[in-house]
């Protein structure tokens, strides 16, 4: 079996007929395997250390980036039947595929992958996606992300919020009949805001996926609520009350919403700076939890160390040990 790229416009071209001597748009190395039966059952390849060595790019339109460039990778292989009496040419072409260089560019490129996956009609032209979509839709794609990497679907008004974002409307519009672009998606920047969307979102995925999974899982994060309703929810609670929601301004950054009294009674809601990805690398958000004396009960009403037990023992401590020893 053999493997070659094929840029868009020739895989289009080999969607309808057998492919030709098309010119290939890259290289792949340790390309070729040979097929053997499985269970005497069906036939079966597997490729070791492939890799792409270089591609080669094509002329794109003003508004397109190069993460919107879509490729397809070309699967051909021939067997004989009864000696040489029967040849067989069999191909086939793979989902779309985006080459990227940089780790910068898996943001961009995954929002073309998703796209392309989710509202490809059938039989369609390959590669063909339509411009626009209804929001449901693209709720359930979201849905389906984040269930992928995180494990659990998103509920109804997590994606009612989500909603909020992109459109920029109030929470108890009904967005059922709203229709987003792919320039809405992933191209514009929201209101105010210096990322796009999708931007914003897909940080906060890799966030979850990466420090918040076991607690996201244990539902222990608000998540996907907006300051304003994070402090309504906090208002008529005791003092040291918090809850963990999900930044507006920081991509891939979640900050903690307490409410505290003072002398005289008064009760204010205050917002920590977000934590990212670098902050909770360096000391885990549990730990942190804990570091701050004023955070007592979890929203609603659960003591912090029942909902974030100590697992750890204290750094300060460790490090005397080794220092007298």
């Amino acid at each position: 079996m053999y493997i070659f790229v094929s840029r868009e416009q020739d895989a289009r071209q080999s969607s309808k007929n057998e492919p030709g001597n098309n010119e290939t748009m890259g290289e792949i190395v340790n390309n070729v395997g040979k097929m053997e039966i499985v269970d005497n059952d069906f036939l079966s390849v597997r490729f070791r250390n492939m890799q792409l060595k270089k591609i080669k790019r094509t002329e794109r339109r003003s508004t397109e980036a190069v993460t919107e460039e879509k490729f397809a990778i070309l699967f051909k292989t021939e067997f004989k039947v009864g000696g040489e009496d029967l040849k067989f040419s069999v191909w086939t072409l793979s989902n779309p595929v985006v080459v990227t260089v940089h780790g910068n560019q898996e943001c961009k490129a995954m929002a073309t992958i998703l796209w392309d996956n989710h509202f490809a009609e059938p039989n369609r032209m390959l590669f063909q996606v339509p411009d626009q979509v209804h929001w449901s839709e693209c709720a359930k794609m979201l849905s389906e992300k984040f269930k992928t990497d995180v494990g659990i679907p998103l509920k109804p008004e997590d994606t009612n919020y989500l909603a909020t974002k992109l459109f920029n409307s109030n929470p108890d519009e009904d967005f059922s009949r709203h229709v987003l672009t792919w320039s809405q998606f992933c191209k514009e920047n929201m209101r105010e805001k210096n990322f796009t969307f999708w931007e914003w979102f897909y940080a906060i995925v890799k966030l979850t996926k990466d420090h918040l999974h076991r607690f996201y899982k244990e539902n222990l994060i608000a998540g996907f609520i907006a300051k304003d309703q994070a402090q309504q929810m906090l208002s008529p609670k005791r003092g040291g009350t918090f809850l963990l929601r999900f930044s507006d301004n920081l991509l891939g950054g979640i900050t903690i919403a307490w409410i505290s009294q003072d002398e005289s009674g008064k009760m204010t809601v205050w917002n920590l700076k977000p934590y990212d990805h670098k902050a909770l690398s360096i000391r885990s958000l549990e730990k942190r939890i804990h570091d701050l004396k004023m955070l007592i009960y979890l929203y609603p009403d659960t003591v912090k160390n029942d909902a974030f037990p100590k697992t750890f023992e204290e750094e300060g401590n460790i490090n005397l040990w080794f220092l007298l020893f």
